[in-house]
């Protein structure tokens, strides 16, 4: 079963692509998004990224919370649900 991280944290700069790329080196990536604004579709600074499993999305949440991309330090967390 996949697992979704939150991003927050991300430089203006970070597309779907490089989101994704970042992830890729700790497991299979399902899907990654960027979160743009509906009128202005500049990036909120925070995205999703969708991780095979578990075991992936952990290695992931250890390796990156907290570490720089492109110059800001990104936080990495396990999304929570809309309920």
């Amino acid at each position: 079963m996949s697992t979704k991280l939150f991003v927050g944290s991300l430089p203006w700069s970070v597309d779907d692509e490089e989101l994704k790329q970042t992830f890729e080196s700790h497991g299979t990536v399902v899907s990654a998004k960027v979160i743009v604004d509906r009128s202005t579709g500049r990036s909120r600074g925070f995205g999703f990224v969708e991780m095979e499993n578990s075991a992936d999305a952990e290695s992931a949440i250890q390796a990156l919370n907290n570490s720089e991309l492109n110059g800001r330090n990104i936080v990495v967390n396990e999304a929570k649900s809309r309920n």
